[in-house]
């Protein structure tokens, strides 16, 4: 009965959780900042049309898109947020013209009070919406026009090859000529203009803007909203509660012991062909690793050198917005890689049946798996030099989307892969879902989140070439969160659950109400948590609302997740047998660890609303993104490929110095580089924020001063130290294939 219950307050939550998130949905389609079809100045002169925004988005896309600063507070932190800097040096240069007109003289030699009146002048002209619906043209001043051509003019030197910016675009590590014609440039600056138009521009009717006052900008009157300090506030009432009574059931549920058998119970397991054919799956998850790493060295290293690499000018080869999109785009394919490769492993041992074809399915699938990451990137490499126009871009090359930013073939590519996977998954577990035993409610989990795997990528297909970008957004995260931030995190709770079933650690009866338990909880705050991510990206108030609340529900179960590492230590002390598994248990409790950590209190100390306004688009983002994602998905990807291997062969023992030396250096270099770099100099951009605005935060003269830039070299420190343990674990993994890294098992 309690399980039945359990399985309704599952389908409740998905059904309601689902129903708001379609109809906020509706609302963002609805509500968007709109694209007008002309925009034109007072004295009736057309600047440039809705098309040439549309197209001047593609053009940013081409360039690498949000792996080349941010827009709305989303992308990369080497260049500035694009939307934030073109508002701040359009009011500049507004007053100026201003004061020049009035006074005779800048705006900075101004008194206060002339430069208070010229401020409430240049927010009317900016703040008004003066889009018309009927005829969606959109009218701006002349003087406007004027801070247009201006920025036009900066930017046009900035991404072509003005020799007096050449310093600049070693700051923000922009290539000389990154854009070709002059065509794609005037673009650019057109799409631009629109970003930092719905920052500035209130809604109809209302008070606030499209972006919901982003980025703070004191000239132009953009600051935080009552409504975003309300919620701020509640989010963390929200939070208390729900700690509280999670409290509760972990007191409750404590008494639960469960003791791993004397004997080891697999050890007359025999391999099937298919089983056998998924090592391969962990070799390449290997070298990913490692090239991932390569890239990130780069990519930091960028952000002291500029463009180069200890002098060699390596930006002319690989410039920062490749090795940034190849750094990211790599770990997700390895993490997924990994966890799909266990799902291929496990699933026959579900049902001790190995379907007809299973082993050519596997290999097939891996194939599929190399095409896709190679042509990708390729493809991306391609799309950011140049060379691709921009249709083909779109489908070939780079979406400019982060963690999305594959090209729409590769997207479609993908999808049919997991649906591969998805339909070799299903047929090994069908057998065993027949049987009505003890698993049977836990294996009808694993296959929901098998099908939700696959099914969610598909959301990464419901954005056209020139959607608008609040809409693309809407979606982006639906495979950023839903995909990879929920559903696989479904997945592992599940896989988890299973392996320790297997070795009779746990009933399956108690993991199957564990797990259920988790879920719901999770999945509460985890499919509305979605919206945390779009608070300032074009959507309606309601979004921030939900969000602020859901969001800090996500956050309630991952702050006893000292409990999960406690209970991963006694499994691995339990039984003599089960110390064979010291590494990957050890994998499972640093999960849980980074789980409380990087998603738990890193993420919530970006996640309130008015903490997210003056963070949002800072190095206090990726402190949170490399804690959470290699700490939590990229250590589970790790530990379920060693729990793999080890059942794999289980009559070798495994010689510890480098998987010992790996699992060390990867979670202490981890913790290194966040503490001592990247957090320091989120904080420090965090101060700027507040007193200066994001644009200052984020600015060249911001971001090299002395005591930054040597922060930013002390992030060497632990990078090296996490480089030498992915080095090992590549050693170690390829050693148990060539046998440098096992010896016989002579008991």
């Amino acid at each position: 009965m309690k399980t039945k219950n359990l399985w309704w307050g599952f389908i409740g939550v998905m059904v309601i959780s689902f129903g708001v998130l379609l109809y906020y949905g509706r609302e963002i389609y609805r509500q968007a900042p709109p694209i007008p079809e002309k925009v034109m100045t007072t004295s009736g002169e057309v600047l440039f049309s809705g098309q040439d925004i549309s197209d001047g988005q593609n053009v940013w896309q081409s360039l690498g898109g949000q792996e080349l600063g941010t827009v709305w507070g989303h992308g990369a932190y080497q260049a500035p947020d694009w939307s934030a800097d073109w508002l701040h040096k359009e009011a500049v240069f507004m007053l100026n013209e201003l004061a020049k007109q009035s006074e005779g003289t800048s705006y900075d030699r101004l008194s206060e009070e002339k430069q208070a009146s010229l401020k409430i002048i240049l927010q009317k002209d900016l703040r008004k919406n003066t889009y018309d619906p009927e005829s969606k043209v959109l009218i701006i001043s002349d003087l406007r026009a004027k801070a247009i051509q201006s920025n036009s003019e900066f930017y046009a030197g900035l991404f072509t090859n003005n020799p007096d910016m050449a310093d600049l675009r070693d700051a923000y590590s922009i290539p000389e000529n990154s854009l070709k014609t002059e065509e794609r440039v005037r673009l650019l600056n057109n799409f631009f203009f629109w970003i930092s138009w719905a920052c500035v521009t209130e809604r109809p009717n209302k008070d606030i803007t499209y972006t919901n006052n982003w980025p703070a900008e004191e000239l132009v009157g953009n600051r935080p909203t009552g409504e975003l300090h309300l919620w701020t506030g509640f989010s963390v009432i929200i939070l208390l509660a729900g700690i509280g009574l999670m409290s509760i059931y972990y007191a409750r549920r404590r008494n639960e012991e469960e003791v791993a058998p004397k004997l080891f119970p697999l050890k007359d397991e025999k391999q099937t062909p298919s089983q056998k054919a998924t090592v391969k799956y962990f070799w390449v998850v290997s070298a990913l690793l490692l090239v991932q790493v390569i890239m990130g060295v780069i990519t930091a290293h960028y952000g002291v050198e500029g463009q180069a690499l200890y002098g060699l000018p390596l930006s002319d080869w690989l410039p920062y917005s490749v090795s940034r999109t190849w750094h990211v785009q790599i770990a997700i394919f390895w993490i997924a890689t990994s966890w799909l490769a266990t799902g291929l492993y496990y699933a026959p041992a579900i049902s001790g049946i190995e379907p007809k074809f299973q082993k050519l399915g596997v290999n097939f699938l891996f194939l599929a798996l190399l095409v896709i990451v190679v042509g990708s990137l390729a493809g991306q490499w391609m799309g950011v030099m140049q060379k691709l126009g921009l249709v083909t871009n779109f489908w070939f090359g780079h979406q400019g989307y982060e963690y999305v930013d594959l090209g729409r073939f590769w997207q479609i590519f993908l999808f049919v892969g997991l649906i591969i996977w998805l339909l070799l998954m299903g047929r090994a577990i069908y057998p065993a879902l027949k049987q009505k035993s003890e698993n049977r409610n836990l294996l009808i989990l694993f296959l929901i989140s098998t099908i939700a795997i696959a099914a969610f990528y598909g959301a990464g297909l419901m954005w056209g070439r020139q959607t608008n970008l609040a809409i693309a957004e809407y979606w982006r995260w639906w495979v950023v969160h839903l995909w990879v931030e929920g559903f696989f995190e479904v997945f592992a709770a599940v896989v988890v659950a299973f392996l320790f079933v297997r070795l009779e650690i746990i009933k399956a009866g108690t993991a199957t109400l564990a797990v259920l338990f988790s879920t719901i909880i999770f999945l509460s705050g985890g499919i509305l948590g979605t919206f945390h991510h779009l608070y300032f990206t074009g959507t309606p108030t309601a979004v921030m609302a939900l969000g602020a609340t859901f969001s800090a529900l996500e956050v309630v179960p991952l702050v006893l997740m000292g409990f999960e590492a406690f209970d991963n230590l006694k499994v691995s002390r339990s039984s003599e047998w089960i110390k064979a598994y010291k590494w990957p248990i050890y994998s499972f409790i640093a999960v849980a660890f980074w789980n409380l950590v990087g998603a738990g209190i890193f993420g919530f100390l970006i996640n309130p609303p008015t903490a997210l306004y003056y963070m949002q688009g800072l190095n206090t983002t990726p402190v949170h993104g490399h804690t959470a994602l290699f700490g939590v998905y990229g250590m589970l990807g790790i530990g379920l490929m060693l729990f793999v291997l080890r059942d794999m062969n289980k009559d070798v023992v495994w010689k510890e110095r480098w998987i010992k030396f790996a699992f060390w250096s990867i979670n202490i270099g981890l913790a290194a580089m966040v503490l001592i770099s990247v957090l320091p100099i989120g904080l420090a951009q965090t101060v700027a924020s507040v007193k200066e605005g994001l644009w200052w935060a984020r600015s060249a003269e911001f971001m090299q001063q002395p005591y930054l830039i040597t922060f930013k070299w002390l992030r060497v420190i632990g990078d090296t130290i996490f480089a030498f343990g992915t080095i090992a674990l590549a050693w170690f993994i390829f050693g148990l294939k060539f046998g440098w890294s096992t010896e016989e098992n002579n008991k």
